[in-house]
């Protein structure tokens, strides 16, 4: 496969076929992402990870914001800090505030309030009991295959969606769409590392 390296140290791959991963963030900048103009400093890049503090605002993927995914697997690193919460939106559009109106949030929950822990699709099939501990990274992976959602976390699928032929919600649904990654609010602290994506 042939790439360009950029002196960042992003790998750009023009010419990657579907199954090549592609990584998403240089460990320096925010580049090839969009935020939104709601809190921006919300998000900041703090000794090579992207770093999620302050109140609600969403980091979009692309230089638009707009990237395309159908079928994808994606893959990061996270650590949570005690009573934290976000979630990586897929399937979704840009747009510059509020809670993301297109596509499915995977959520980030360790231990905030929420009963949505980490793993669960949103509201739609949620986990119960977090999968993970605060303050160590863990590994999150979200496959999308066709109408079927599965979701990793170190190596363990700990929940599988399949959305409904009759799904009625109009927006909330596959199609395609980007990744983002939520800010939640101005207590929660989460840590985001070595992302990247491929499509099947």
């Amino acid at each position: 496969m042939k790439f360009v390296a950029l002196a960042a140290g992003l790998l750009i791959t023009p010419l990657a076929q579907a199954g090549d991963w592609v990584t998403m963030f240089d460990g320096k900048t925010l580049d090839g992402w969009k935020v939104n103009i709601e809190n921006p400093k919300s998000f900041s890049v703090e000794d090579g990870v992207i770093k999620v503090a302050g109140p609600r605002t969403h980091l979009f993927y692309g230089k638009d914001g707009n990237a395309k995914f159908k079928d994808f697997e994606f893959e990061c690193e996270v650590m949570t800090r005690k009573g934290s919460n976000a979630g990586i939106f897929f399937h979704t559009a840009y747009q510059d505030k509020g809670w993301p109106g297109v596509g499915y949030e995977a959520q980030v929950n360790a231990t905030h309030k929420d009963h949505r822990k980490t793993g669960s699709v949103y509201s739609f099939k949620d986990v119960t009991k977090a999968p993970h501990a605060d303050d160590e990274w863990f590994t999150y992976n979200i496959k999308v295959q066709g109408k079927k959602v599965t979701i990793t976390i170190n190596g363990k699928v700990v929940n599988e969606y399949v959305e409904p032929d009759d799904h009625a919600e109009k927006t909330k649904r596959l199609g395609e769409g980007t990744i983002a990654l939520q800010g939640h609010d101005p207590k929660s602290v989460v840590y985001f590392r070595k992302l990247r994506i491929r499509k099947l």
